[in-house]
């Protein structure tokens, strides 16, 4: 569920409750669910849990995503009196196109370019390794690994340089990083 929402591209104009169908497919296939919301704003008045907008089943929230927005993106799955799981990530809107996210800065004079559609993903906050020795490898997709090794490598690419050479946080890094060994 968090690889569906952080890959997620879509037009301008989408409410935070369409996206949340990406986050529950796969447990959805499955016949299960979470009770409660995939995002929600963190923002300007540091509140925590801060609207207007949300990626969550409540059709009733139609606030649409924007850019600049920023959303937690924290699909879970818990069984009763056994255990759960949640992965919590942090993502800000952004325009796909590199020449949209500029244009929004300098507001185009050009009537066209306010005319074409244009496309949001998330760009991620959060730079800290997955916990690799959760996940359960034979429900992952090639894919689905493949965004998960290039997350690690973006992760140490933007960590590593913080840490001092041969300290217990670069080799610790290191190792969380490392490659998944595909099954």
């Amino acid at each position: 569920g968090n690889i569906g929402v952080d890959t997620m591209i879509f037009p301008e104009g989408t409410p935070g409750f369409v996206l949340d169908v990406f986050a529950r497919k796969s447990l959805w296939e499955g016949g299960k669910d979470y009770g409660h919301g995939t995002g929600h704003g963190v923002g300007a008045a540091l509140n925590v849990h801060e609207g207007p907008h949300s990626i969550s089943p409540r059709w009733a929230n139609k606030e649409v995503l924007k850019k600049g927005m920023v959303v937690s993106n924290e699909p879970g799955f818990y069984e009763d009196g056994v255990s759960g799981i949640r992965i919590e990530n942090l993502l800000e809107v952004s325009y796909v196109n590199d020449d949209d996210n500029l244009a929004y800065k300098n507001i185009s004079e050009n009537k066209n370019d306010v005319e074409k559609k244009k496309f949001l993903c998330m760009k991620k906050l959060t730079m800290i390794p997955i916990q690799k020795n959760l996940i359960e490898l034979s429900f992952m997709t090639e894919k689905e690994l493949d965004w998960l090794d290039a997350y690690h490598k973006e992760v140490y690419q933007k960590i590593s340089p913080l840490l001092e050479e041969g300290s217990p946080g670069l080799l610790w890094l290191s190792k969380a990083c490392e490659q998944i060994k595909r099954i």
